[in-house]
């Protein structure tokens, strides 16, 4: 059910069971004004009795929190939720696909450098992004995802800025899959290198792949298992074909004179983030404050052993060749380790590997434009669901996205991406630091297992290497990116004066848990 009064938007923190409108009366930029104040919440949240103890990753405390963990819109109650095992394969698939965009890794800095990053960078990014999911996942489980956290933390406006740089970077990202896709099949298929049979290949699976997340999460949730397995399985054979080749002095090979740092960290930095990306979809999960740290978990280490075991088998049993080391080489390196028949298997399984990649990247940014309109940053008809229970528009949106930017390059597009997603991330950052200081004893259903302290230290090696790739930027991904920031910073305002002028059609969901509610009362009773 939506609300009709395009002022009565929900600004930053949780708020009790017994919500308390700004009156009818006041104008949207009165109510702004309102709910921008944290004076409220700061009383209610620092007076709440905190009832959970540190819990280790996987495992969740047995409270129940109604008022974020387990609200759900009666308008999605009869379409069918996420279970943990297809969410684990959708997590991979946010974050990985498989070792498919590796290659270049090798041919930037060399196998042990290659090595080495997919062993140390996961401890550096993927861990700490991976924890601060799951607990801020399970805090806030609705389609708004990390938008919902920024908003609550910072206040509405950097909650926009934050939905329109992970939008952008995800539909950048998404870009990628079908680039990818027709990299791997080039070598078998020509022409699918360039001129209008490539272009009729990208509009072909754009469309099939927009219709598969049209269908409903469900659906794309089995589809990813089974897109796991078939994608996974070829690269475990290639392994044991290679064992009576493999060499292990060519995994120490190693010439930090010609690193290409650029290209070697945007390399890394595309292949193992993302983790945030499945909280937009939190709120279609089944019993999210359980599963989603769980399948966080498994997924981290289905996403590391799938890039390091590859490229154990292709950098010990090949002799080294740098330059050969690019999109698609993989196909090669199973020519030369098993015939034909295993190229052809590894490109059937890249092939299948992207479209589990686009359809996951799909249905987070399109639940994630949902989740914003819900909480009236978007127009009202961005929160329309299809008889699947899934966002049209936000599907039509991403999908146009993907084909007005398919036509780039895969350095391009990685490099363009990892700018705008540095940013969504220093926002999280803060984001989560800000709650754990402001609102210790605020119930999270899972909470990583340290302190005020310990959270600032866990944010300090990723904010680095955030910074680091920022730093190596080429000046045209600057330009362009930072272009795009700018759009995000005039638009918010721009969106809010329709909704003042009543141009546009503006509303919030009162299925939706109160982040702003003006009661002053303790949240005791959001806890069981």
């Amino acid at each position: 059910m939506m609300d009709d009064g395009s002022a009565e938007r929900r600004g930053n923190f949780i708020g009790d069971d017994q919500v308390a409108p700004p009156p009818p009366s006041l104008s949207a930029g009165e109510t702004t004004d309102i709910h921008n104040s944290d004076a409220t919440h700061d009383q209610k949240l620092r007076t709440t009795e905190n009832r959970q103890g540190s819990i280790a990753m996987g495992e969740c405390n047995g409270d129940r929190y109604v008022s974020v963990g387990e609200v759900d819109s009666p308008r999605v109650d009869n379409f069918k939720k996420v279970s943990l095992l297809p969410l684990v394969f959708l997590i991979f698939y946010e974050v990985s696909g498989g070792p498919f965009g590796v290659e270049d890794s090798v041919q930037a800095a060399g196998p042990l450098l290659a090595l080495l990053g997919f062993l140390v960078f996961p401890l550096i990014w993927s861990v700490p992004e991976a924890l601060i999911t799951a607990e801020m996942g399970t805090m806030f489980p609705e389609a708004g995802g990390y938008v919902v956290w920024v908003s609550s933390a910072l206040g509405p406006y950097w909650g926009f800025q934050q939905g329109w740089m992970k939008w952008l970077s995800g539909v950048i990202d998404n870009a990628l899959y079908p680039v990818l896709f027709l990299d791997y099949l080039k070598s078998g298929i020509p022409a699918l290198g360039g001129g209008l049979p490539r272009i009729i290949a990208v509009l072909v699976l754009t469309l099939v792949l927009t219709y598969m997340n049209y269908r409903g999460l469900a659906i794309v949730g089995w589809a990813a298992v089974l897109l796991g397995v078939f994608s996974l399985t070829p690269f475990v054979v290639m392994g044991l074909v290679a064992i009576p080749k493999l060499q292990p002095s060519r995994w120490l090979v190693v010439n930090l004179h010609s690193v290409d740092w650029n290209l070697y960290l945007n390399t890394l930095f595309w292949n193992l983030n993302y983790w945030d990306s499945i909280s937009t979809l939190a709120g279609e999960v089944e019993n999210p404050k359980k599963t989603l740290p769980k399948a966080l978990f498994c997924a981290l280490i289905l996403v590391v052993v799938g890039y390091l075991f590859p490229l154990l088998t292709g950098t010990g049993a090949v002799p080294l060749n740098r330059e050969l080391w690019t999109d698609g080489y993989f196909s090669d390196i199973a020519k030369i380790i098993g015939g034909v028949w295993l190229r052809w298997w590894i490109q059937g399984a890249a092939a299948m590997s992207n479209m589990g990649m686009f359809v996951a990247e799909m249905s987070s940014d399109s639940f994630q434009l949902l989740g914003m309109a819900e909480r009236g940053m978007l127009p009202e008809f961005f929160a329309k669901r299809s008889r699947y229970g899934t966002p049209v528009i936000g599907i039509l949106f991403s999908a146009s996205g993907v084909l007005f930017l398919s036509w780039l390059s895969f350095q391009e597009i990685v490099a363009a991406e990892n700018f705008l997603y540095c940013f969504g991330m220093i926002l999280e950052f803060l984001s989560f630091i800000r709650l754990r200081v402001k609102y210790p004893a605020a119930s999270r259903p899972y909470k990583i297992p340290v302190g005020t302290v310990g959270a600032i230290l866990l944010c300090i090696p990723p904010t680095i290497l955030i910074c680091t790739v920022l730093a190596f930027s080429t000046l045209k991904v600057v330009v362009v990116s930072g272009g795009a920031i700018m759009i995000g910073l005039v638009m918010q305002p721009c969106l809010m004066h329709a909704e003042k002028k009543k141009w546009i059609k503006f509303s919030t969901s009162t299925d939706l848990p109160d982040l702003h509610g003006a009661n002053q009362g303790s949240v005791n009773s959001l806890v069981d």
